[in-house]
């Protein structure tokens, strides 16, 4: 190890931060407890995703300000969001202030009560505003979106969840064409022939419709996303089996946000209340959060596992 790395944070992986001996190590030879090579990321704020209590204990106690924000948000709130209550515990023993308004309004108090733990931070101090009716019930909504999920297995599938349009709309924007049953069963023989890319499912479901395909990306392309969001919001997703998934936002036929289904989530201080409280509730779960951020209420995931119909689209390029 080079002197450089002893006394830094740079090659650390996010598994390292469960290492006590390693960080205090680091510590001792000099490394900052206050900041990272990255403007976009703290050492505690690190240690509160993917450490363990005792390293953000060490660290806590060593740092200028247990309280400091790094991307408009405490060590604190990273532990909340990220589901560590034993880290956030250790945060609130060294000082860190549950309540603190920050991310629109969402203290880390406030988003505790969203989640699994929400009993965290108890007893509730006056003056602090809970969960509204509205976000009780997106909370609500997100255990039994999920569940509705759970069976979805495999990966390869691409959909594109559009708010507000029925399916024979999303045909009609995308010029789809309805293909006979002899042709489709020859396609499919092949699901990954480039011919068979053109062929994708359409779906009413409550709130709007899904278009998906089964063995390709096709239906989070941004041609087809494009399209489908004219005047409207669309969530899709690829769940690349080479890389993992891929998701993109679409309002009125912009590209507003990408890469939001992989491993985490990524929130901004610049997302809206409700924005944080949705990628909060479906990190981890991204068929949800696609179906959920354009306001899709499914029964069930019919819409991935057994379309209604699978139409033909014109040939063109869908990545332009």
């Amino acid at each position: 190890m080079t002197a450089n790395r002893a006394a830094g944070w740079s090659d650390l992986p996010g598994a390292s931060w469960e290492d006590l001996p390693l960080i205090r190590a680091r510590l001792d030879a000099g490394a900052d407890p206050n900041e990272t090579e990255h403007s976009f990321e703290r050492p505690l704020h690190a240690a509160a995703e993917f450490g363990s209590p005792e390293v953000v204990a060490e660290l806590a106690g060593r740092v200028d300000d247990v309280d400091a924000l790094c991307e408009g948000r405490t060590a604190l709130w990273e532990a909340v969001f990220n589901d560590r209550p034993e880290n956030a515990r250790a945060l609130v023993a060294a000082g860190a202030d549950p309540w603190r308004s920050m991310m629109d309004g969402w203290s880390p108090g406030r988003l505790s009560l969203a989640g699994p733990t929400p009993g965290l931070f108890f007893p509730f101090p006056p003056g602090h505003a809970g969960l509204g009716e509205a976000e009780a019930a997106a909370v609500a909504e997100a255990g039994r979106l999920i569940g509705a999920f759970a069976a979805v297995e495999g990966d390869g599938f691409s959909l594109a969840c559009v708010r507000g349009i029925s399916a024979a709309e999303a045909a009609r924007r995308l010029a789809a064409e309805p293909a006979d049953e002899e042709e489709l069963e020859e396609i499919m023989e092949d699901p990954f022939d480039e011919e068979a890319l053109r062929f994708v499912a359409f779906t009413d479901v409550p709130g709007g419709c899904v278009v998906s395909q089964e063995y390709g990306y096709m239906a989070s392309t941004p041609g087809v996303m494009s399209a489908l969001s004219a005047g409207t919001v669309a969530y899709g997703m690829y769940s690349n089996p080479k890389s993992g998934n891929r998701g993109c936002v679409y309002r009125d036929g912009e590209d507003v946000e990408s890469d939001t289904c992989g491993g985490s989530i990524d929130v901004s201080a610049t997302d809206s209340a409700a924005e944080i409280l949705l990628k909060y509730l479906y990190d981890g779960y991204p068929e949800a959060y696609c179906f959920a951020g354009a306001g899709l209420r499914p029964d069930d995931a019919r819409a991935i596992t057994d379309p209604d119909t699978i139409l033909r689209l014109p040939e063109r390029d869908y990545w332009a």
